[in-house]
């Protein structure tokens, strides 16, 4: 019997393209369902009870949440396919380590970025840029994170290059500019087909962060 897998997301959701990039990687195909985070439906509550957010992959009716926790359970579950996380147990303590980095900075210094203005966004621009700069020293001149070939922490990152243009926009800054090895290594994973068919229109994007910066009473 086939395997049954479900995939509760939202498009713009960076989590989410996680697991869509992961799911792609190894061929696997999932049925996908688009959440209204606004009006979370019964399925979305009843297989993430604890935190009742997307991403959620469910595989033979069992739900697995949290988006880096469901890329390692795909890495795991579909071995036939390229890895994601390396083998050697140092390697994969340190791509563990950075995506977890990614997790604890990223999402929250962008935000500082495209939900401020004034002198708390220049605050918020200074600790984005150091950030960043963090992580492309860690790349240095590898074409992925973890050397040769695309890997876990290239799965956790590169969703945030769908949302660079909205930070350039609203920051007044350019990435490449600032980050122009990371912005190299991204457009190397646009190359992958998994990343360029599940990355969103940037514009498509920007226009969303411009709902939510409203919302937020930012404009």
């Amino acid at each position: 019997m086939a395997d049954q897998v479900i995939l509760l997301d939202f498009w713009a959701s960076v989590f989410g393209m996680r697991a869509r990039i992961a799911l792609a990687e190894k061929g696997v195909g999932y049925e996908y369902k688009e959440q209204d985070l606004m009006n979370k439906s019964p399925l979305l509550l009843q297989m993430n009870p604890v935190h009742k957010k997307i991403p959620v992959l469910i595989h033979n009716g069992k739900p697995i949440c949290e988006s880096l926790i469901i890329v390692q359970y795909i890495d795991e579950v579909w071995k036939d396919k390229a890895q994601l996380l390396p083998s050697d147990p140092y390697d994969r303590a340190q791509a563990r380590f950075w995506a977890d980095f990614i997790d604890k900075k990223v999402y929250d210094v962008g935000k500082r970025v495209w939900a401020t203005k004034g002198a708390e966004q220049e605050a918020g621009k200074k600790d984005f840029i150091e950030t960043f700069k963090l992580l492309e020293e860690t790349l240095g001149d590898k074409h992925y994170f973890g050397g040769d070939t695309f890997g876990f922490v290239d799965v956790a990152l590169i969703p945030y290059y769908s949302w660079f243009y909205a930070y350039e926009r609203f920051a007044n800054l350019s990435m490449e500019a600032e980050l122009p090895k990371l912005i190299a290594w991204a457009k190397r994973c646009l190359t992958r087909e998994s990343v360029s068919k599940t990355l969103p229109d940037a514009q498509k994007v920007f226009e969303l962060i411009t709902v939510m910066r409203k919302r937020l009473g930012v404009e």
